[in-house]
């Protein structure tokens, strides 16, 4: 049986949290989520870059792009998701954010002046909104 106060018949009752605590708890529940979606894509996109995988590489030679350009975009994908990861560096994690935000706004437009079909934009821009969103949602410690 319950009690009024939320708990078990013979324990003490369950205090609620209090408004802000479960605000924050929230807060750092979404961004953790967008910082792990944001991160995988870096870390898979990276290393699909580097090793030239279909189909990000196929997509980015079809648009023009030069084939060593895979390179420079998979090794900075793949730096962006371990800074994003790591305790502190605060300065490098808005570059980071930067360049992720940057990348993906670019192969956002890069598919609308190449006249693609326009579901090839929102892949992009849906990372880049929640690149935004892990950058906005940062608790203290990551935040300059």
């Amino acid at each position: 049986m319950t009690r009024a106060g939320g708990g078990v018949r013979g324990s003490r009752p369950v205090a609620a949290m209090p408004a802000a605590a479960t605000r924050s708890l929230r807060r750092g529940v979404a961004y953790w989520i967008a910082t792990a979606v944001v991160v995988a894509e870096s870390l898979v996109g990276g290393t699909m870059d580097l090793l030239r995988l279909p189909p990000f590489y196929t997509i980015m030679v079809d648009l023009g792009y030069p084939p060593y350009f895979a390179t420079i975009l998979g090794t900075a994908k793949l730096l962006a998701a371990a800074v994003l990861l790591a305790p502190g560096l605060p300065r490098l994690k808005e570059w980071a954010y930067a360049g992720i935000v940057i990348n993906m706004t670019g192969a956002a437009a890069s598919q609308v002046l190449a006249h693609q079909s326009a579901g090839n934009v929102i892949a992009p821009l849906v990372f880049a909104g929640l690149a935004i969103a892990s950058w906005a949602l940062r608790p203290p410690p990551r935040r300059l």
